[in-house]
């Protein structure tokens, strides 16, 4: 049988025209598939089995009568109508390959070529070949100031998000994997394996963040091949555990749950400390509360406590897990509560540990003061909700964070029925400001 043709590529004119940039920047899909329809004319039956999706999908969405927001979705928009993935806030996609240079562009490229710019950079292809040569030996010196810099990288992230980092993170990434091709001294290869697994995590949890959760996958399942290759299973804990929140995220409570006790299998099976533990028992009381279930839910949050209680000093704990502390386990539990509906409890426990998260850890004091508003709103007390919500707006304002706009626009959403009183208007009103790219349409799951 005859391979499909490949599907045809949108005019450049259309690509490049500023009305098509916008609605790809807003994934306003009824205005995307409008000027597909006009410009391209590319029908929207077409559309549809180029997207898969339905017909009758297909005409809500350009009628506005419903919103595209899941990613699986926009990936396979950008890939079904061969929209580049940076148009739609993606990763490039895997048919994205360099543009062939214009005729017109070659009589200004060979007077860039008499007239080198001291700015330009080395194409991929030399700069792998400078990678392979760079550091033909590390050393131990070498894989502690990897470490050093996923450490840099990890506090970045909690002031910024991930987005801006993430180039930087994945060209470390390749430079490591270019390392691990040539033969090794064992210790070394080791360290540089570890390394690998800690920088493709990081890797995942900035497309996580972003709420990309396709590269999400892909790269943590990376970490834990890398992980695996050493048998590091208290790594692949974390990294299943990593699966397991994004499995929430996705509606897929049953993976979550299935995700977070093979983690705390893995983190058993190596003695993991008592603060691993209690950090993947709150994952599990995250998946129980995502099925509803009270009494696991509970008893997962008991288990997380019992095991905190068991943290001393001297315990070797990884890197990776010390963010976990005191108010970590205070304001998760609270948000276990909250996504169980028991909100009374839940608003003590979030308030107590949003009082003492670092000023640093700006996507932290949003998304906690998020669960804060919801809870309080959920006991009907609007004006001190918005006012809480209207304080998550400065930290959400410094940070790149898919998940913390999508969480503000779900809150928004949930003062429907109190639109017209002033705290609301306020709220609506100073979200539009603080984050006009971020607010219009449902969140995502």
């Amino acid at each position: 049988m005859p391979e499909s043709p490949p599907p045809q590529e949108l005019p450049v004119r259309l690509l490049t025209d500023p009305e098509m940039i916008d609605a790809c920047r807003l994934r306003d899909f009824a205005r995307v598939f409008r000027l597909v329809k006009k410009r391209a004319g590319i029908y929207p039956s077409m559309i549809a089995r180029r997207c898969d999706l339905t017909p009758s999908r297909v005409g809500e969405v350009m009628a506005a009568k419903r919103k595209l927001l899941h990613m699986d979705v926009v990936e396979r928009i950008s890939d079904g109508l061969r929209i580049p993935g940076h148009m739609l806030g993606l990763s490039p996609r895997t048919w994205e390959s360099p543009p062939e240079l214009p005729t017109i562009d070659r009589e200004s490229t060979s007077r860039r070529a008499a007239h080198p710019d001291s700015s330009a950079l080395p194409t991929r292809d030399v700069d792998d070949i400078l990678g392979s040569v760079a550091c033909a030996s590390p050393s131990a010196s070498t894989v502690q100031a990897l470490r050093s810099s996923i450490e840099d990288y990890w506090r970045r992230d909690d002031e910024h998000g991930g987005e801006a980092l993430r180039p930087a993170v994945f060209g470390q990434l390749r430079y490591v994997e270019s390392l691990l091709t040539q033969s090794r001294e064992a210790a070394i290869r080791h360290g540089l394996l570890g390394v690998a697994a800690e920088l493709a995590r990081l890797t995942g949890w900035t497309h996580f963040d972003a709420r990309q959760f396709s590269q999400a996958r892909l790269y943590f399942g990376k970490a834990l091949r890398f992980a695996k290759e050493i048998e590091d299973r208290q790594f692949m804990a974390n990294v299943l555990a990593c699966m397991s929140l994004q499995a929430t995220y996705q509606d897929r409570p049953t993976d979550a749950l299935a995700l977070a006790t093979a983690a705390q299998d893995h983190a058993r099976a190596m003695s993991g400390t008592p603060r691993v533990l209690s950090m993947l028992s709150m994952r599990e009381a995250f998946a129980h509360a995502a099925l509803g279930s009270r009494s696991g839910a509970h008893t997962a949050i008991s288990e997380a406590h019992r095991q905190f209680e068991r943290t001393t000093d001297s315990d070797s704990d990884p890197s990776w897990v010390t963010y976990f502390n005191e108010y970590k386990l205070t304001v998760d539990t609270g948000i276990a509560h909250a996504r169980l509906g028991e909100a009374e409890i839940a608003e003590p426990l979030i308030a107590q540990a949003l009082h003492h998260e670092r000023s640093t850890n700006q996507r932290g004091r949003a998304f906690h003061a998020f669960w804060l508003a919801r809870t309080q709103l959920h006991q009907g007390k609007l004006d001190q909700a918005c006012h809480t919500a209207v304080n998550a707006l400065a930290p959400a304002s410094a940070v790149t964070s898919e998940r913390v706009t999508g969480h503000l626009r779900e809150f928004s959403m949930q003062l429907s029925p109190h639109r017209a009183e002033p705290a609301a208007v306020a709220f609506d009103s100073q979200l539009r400001q603080a984050l006009p790219a971020g607010v219009s349409g449902p969140p995502r799951p």
